[in-house]
């Protein structure tokens, strides 16, 4: 069995762990394995109906009044507890900001090694063999897992998913006995930014800005732009976000996410590397600078040299006309 943690946000399966399940349930095929997918904590029968469209063979759910809000330590010592009943060959998370902080702490508890931040899984002579980009995306790293079971996050935005239809499956819901004190810490509220968006790990088009905005009235114009594209979010570097034009959460590179949209807009950016680890998974890149000798250039699919004032409402009419035929 390959096992994959779900995460929920207001009771729906976010698209990263439907992602991370797609490529279990294909890499559970090829190796004639079922695919199980976990909830944990107070996720809704809504999840486990949305989760069941794209074929696990169980679906299981976690339960302890501690687990009523997200806590690093509980949910980790509930997956452990599961994955040491179960013993599946796998387990996957999604590389989001939760995925990343569960995923060390479970293969801690079981004594394994950890596979983060993947773009590619094979199966090999009955192994599953991880890829993961390295030196700030400048190289790629292919590697198996001595210890069982493997643990591995997966990058948003790169792994396909499954098309859905109705499917049946078994759901089993487990009360989970967590020690007391194990504990130590949990969600207390969730704050959300004004007019809050999608979330950049999980665009389909990001629209970045930097530096060269020149201010945070000017990150309108992204978010105009941002509106008329669909599934689009808005980006920042982090020299934009350091100076507090715009909300941590936009950040994208090293020290913010990492992000692999269809397509990446980035205006008046001019390509540190510290950014260019975090998109330069994008598939499509478009660069928009005054500087000609910009290193964001270097990454990009398409160039503009030029005033981004003038580009970015230009852009915007030409692409309501052309969403509009």
């Amino acid at each position: 069995m390959i096992l994959t943690f779900i995460e929920t946000r207001d009771g729906k399966v976010k698209k990263s762990s439907l992602e991370a399940f797609s490529e279990a349930k294909r890499k559970a095929g090829e190796m004639g394995l079922p695919a199980a997918a976990v909830l944990v904590g107070p996720a809704g029968g809504e999840a486990a109906a949305d989760l069941f469209k794209y074929g696990p063979s169980t679906v299981f759910h976690l339960e302890a009044p501690a687990l009523a809000a997200y806590s690093a330590q509980g949910f980790a010592l509930a997956l452990a507890e599961l994955v040491r009943e179960t013993s599946p060959k796998a387990v996957f998370l999604p590389g989001t900001a939760m995925g990343r902080e569960l995923a060390p702490r479970l293969a801690a508890r079981l004594g394994v090694s950890l596979a983060s931040d993947c773009t590619k899984v094979e199966i090999r002579d009955g192994s599953l063999v991880f890829t993961r980009p390295i030196y700030a995306g400048k190289a790629f790293l292919t590697f198996t897992l001595k210890s069982a079971p493997a643990v591995a996050t997966l990058r948003p935005n790169v792994f396909s998913l499954l098309a859905p239809e109705p499917r049946a499956g078994e759901a089993v819901r487990k009360a989970v006995a967590l020690p007391d004190g194990a504990v130590k810490g949990q969600v207390a509220e969730i704050l959300r930014e004004k007019g809050e968006t999608l979330d950049v790990a999980e665009a389909d088009i990001i629209v970045s800005g930097g530096r060269g905005m020149k201010g945070p009235e000017n990150f309108a114009l992204l978010e105009e732009l941002a509106a008329v594209l669909p599934r689009a979010a808005v980006g920042a570097s982090r020299s934009a976000v350091d100076s507090n034009w715009i909300g941590h959460a936009h950040q994208v590179g090293q020290t913010g996410k990492t992000v692999s949209p269809t397509l990446y807009f980035a205006f008046g950016i001019s390509g540190a590397i510290q950014h260019l680890a975090g998109m330069s998974s994008s598939k499509v890149i478009v660069a928009v600078n005054k500087d000609s000798e910009a290193p964001i250039f270097k990454a990009a699919d398409y160039g503009i040299v030029g005033d981004l004032f003038a580009v970015i409402p230009a852009l915007k009419a030409e692409l309501k006309i052309a969403l509009a035929e």
